[in-house]
């Protein structure tokens, strides 16, 4: 598998990375993956949607000598000064620092351009400024909009439906500006559903993964929006993490310029998300029963079905997920379990 090989490769050379939004979900995630192969990483956040805890989890799980390699900064990507300071030295940028949810961006569709447009174009800029070549940065399966075919292939997209979905398109636009302009070795990854571990759970615009997950350990009603029959490809962090790091290290001039599927290739209906949650919990937790779901309206915005096709990032990238939603799943019941348990002590 390349990305063993490449995880052998980057322990014996160390690099500079900055994550932007590294105290997020995501951006915990890489941190982690990446002090553990002994590199040398700056953070950014300015802890809107990330949390001090992940980063003091990551720190648990890595050695002294692995943390010591980790330069945490304080601060928004809004003001250029920092994106400017923060990617100074940097070999390779993955910016994943986005305010993201569809229901947010058509709450507040101002807020979400500042930070995922204005916050973008300020964080690639001063990249360029700095002489960084590798920009891999965040987009989403939103780009898809109305478009009905399935499984979502790069090339053909659909007319957007949210804020939120605007902003990552006009991400991937610029990012292809300033790889045919200024030469940077830009990839854009089209997250599709992810979920895993240091996921927020709470919160308005929760990820329905985690929400549904607390809410059932907590015996909480849980709701599922329209029908049941949206589907999604959920996709385990772990594919997330492989994805950026080979896009980080392709050498692959192919590659650059060029946004990808990042998805586990399948498709889930919530309803039947909804079982294999409350299946996977009432297994692991003693005399739990779960109720079944309260059904209300549709939620604005959202796409109907969404089915990744992966052969591009396959073939140029080397991407070979290395879990399927039911792996993910249990390793994920297992975390939120552990956690949930450990915050009731």
């Amino acid at each position: 598998m390349i990305y063993n090989q490449i995880k052998i490769q980057l322990k014996k050379n160390q690099k500079a990375w900055l994550i932007t939004g590294v105290a997020g979900f995501i951006g915990s995630n890489l941190l982690e993956e990446l002090l553990k192969l002994n590199q040398k990483v700056i953070g950014l956040d300015n802890f809107t949607t990330g949390h001090r805890y992940n980063l003091e989890q990551v720190r648990e799980l890595v050695t002294k000598e692995q943390w010591e390699n980790f330069t945490f900064v304080e601060g928004d990507m809004i003001d250029f000064s920092t994106c400017h300071s923060v990617t100074k030295d940097v070999d390779v940028v993955l910016h994943q620092a986005a305010l993201g949810s569809v229901p947010r961006s058509i709450d507040d569709p101002i807020v979400s351009n500042d930070a995922n447009v204005t916050g973008f174009l300020n964080v690639i800029t001063a990249a360029k400024d700095n002489g960084v070549k590798r920009f891999v940065y965040a987009s989403s399966s939103s780009v898809y909009g109305d478009s009905k075919e399935l499984p979502k292939v790069e090339e053909r997209t659909g007319n957007v439906l949210s804020p939120y979905a605007v902003t990552k398109a006009t991400n991937e636009l610029y990012a292809n500006i300033f790889h045919l302009q200024y030469g940077m070795e830009t990839i854009g990854l089209r997250y599709f559903n992810v979920f895993g571990k240091r996921q927020d759970p709470n919160g308005a615009y929760a990820a329905v993964m985690p929400k549904w997950i607390s809410q059932m350990l907590k015996k909480e009603d849980v709701f599922i929006n329209g029908d049941g029959e949206t589907s999604r490809d959920f996709t385990y962090i772990d594919n997330v993490v492989q994805m950026n790091i080979l896009s980080a290290m392709t050498t692959n001039e192919e590659a650059f310029g060029e946004a990808y599927n990042v998805g586990a290739g399948g498709r889930e209906t919530l309803n039947n998300l909804f079982v294999s949650i409350k299946n996977g919990i009432e297994k692991n937790v003693k005399d739990l029963q779960v109720a079944d779901p309260i059904y209300r309206d549709f939620r604005a915005g959202d796409i109907r079905h969404s089915n990744a096709n992966i052969d591009k990032a396959k073939k140029l990238i080397g991407y070979n997920p290395s879990h399927t939603l039911e792996e993910g799943l249990i390793e994920s019941i297992e975390w939120y379990i552990q956690d949930f348990q450990g915050r009731q002590k």
